[in-house]
């Protein structure tokens, strides 16, 4: 009643007005409390800066079985709650880079789930949110190929889940955008012309998706011989002098093949050196120099002073 304290149902009248962005004002009003009763409670209780009515019942328990002298000991936190806890602070994070909220707890859900993943029933249960709020999301994460869905054993249900392969996925997506960022800034400069201030601007905005991109190219990335690269670009470091291809395998304890193969790959894919560059001086001789669009004129000259 107005003035007692305040029920679980009235904590669901507040999560859903603030939800659709009531002030704490009409709030109270609307529940015939005063402004500050309703403050407090928000203050008190948020969870990870969202207000939710569930876990304000249960801090509010918590704190009237902390104030009986009976129980002197602080109660711990259910597991289930914990758990809800990191949830919503991850998907806070998430929600920061441009997820939507509901989409974020739902795809942290998932993540947080064990190998045989979730069921849309689950979800609900889990997140305490509607059958319609969990289809959404998880149509979202379906387009972003971010989730995986799989018929349980009985095949009546189906179960979501996020398999080894959402990561590298997920960086081939973003690797493809980014070319074709570059490729319309490309085009951008063709129509203002070069030497315009917005030919200039799309210049730069072109040559740092195409790196990015060619830096990010994840059916390269993933391939053995890249890690072979890496590891002879290593060798050249350590040496510091220049190495024949021969020099280079027995060192490594390689075939010649494979030591062939991992030096195309620096020369094929030039990223893979960055910022150094793979020169050779002599037949199936090589060294390492810096990369010759890192540092411009000017810094090369100011260094070698």
């Amino acid at each position: 009643m107005p003035g007692g304290r305040l029920t679980h149902e009235d904590r669901r009248r507040i999560e859903e007005w603030l939800a659709d962005g009531l002030g704490y004002a009409e709030i109270g009003r609307r529940l015939g409390r005063p402004t500050s009763t309703i403050s407090r409670e928000v203050a008190r209780n948020a969870a990870s800066g969202d207000y939710l009515a569930n876990h304000a019942q249960q801090a509010a328990g918590h704190r009237a079985r902390r104030r009986k002298p009976a129980r002197p000991a602080e109660p711990v936190a259910e597991p289930a709650e914990v758990v809800r806890g990191f949830v919503d602070q991850f998907a806070t994070l998430l929600a920061a880079t441009g997820l939507p909220r509901m989409t974020a707890r739902v795809f942290v859900c998932l993540l947080t789930a064990d190998a045989s993943g979730l069921t849309a029933a689950d979800l609900v249960r889990r997140l305490q949110v509607s059958p319609a709020s969990v289809s959404k999301s998880i149509g979202y994460l379906e387009a972003m190929e971010l989730v995986v869905r799989q018929p349980d054993s009985g095949g009546r249900r189906e179960r979501y889940l996020i398999d080894d392969d959402v990561w590298l996925r997920a960086w081939q997506a973003d690797t493809g955008a980014h070319g074709e960022i570059a490729t319309a800034a490309r085009r951008g400069i063709a129509i203002f012309g070069a030497d315009t201030t917005a030919g200039a601007r799309l210049g730069k905005m072109g040559q740092f998706f195409a790196r990015l991109s060619e830096q990010m190219s994840g059916s390269t990335l993933a391939e053995t011989v890249v890690y072979d690269a890496l590891t002879v670009l290593a060798a050249l470091v350590h040496a510091s002098r220049p190495l024949t291809l021969n020099t280079l395998a027995t060192a490594l304890g390689w075939s010649r093949d494979r030591t062939t193969a991992a030096v195309d790959a620096i020369r094929h894919q030039p990223a893979v050196a960055d910022p150094l560059a793979l020169q050779a001086i002599g037949p199936e001789t090589y060294t390492l120099a810096t990369r010759p669009d890192r540092l411009s004129p000017a810094q090369r000259r100011a260094l070698r002073k």
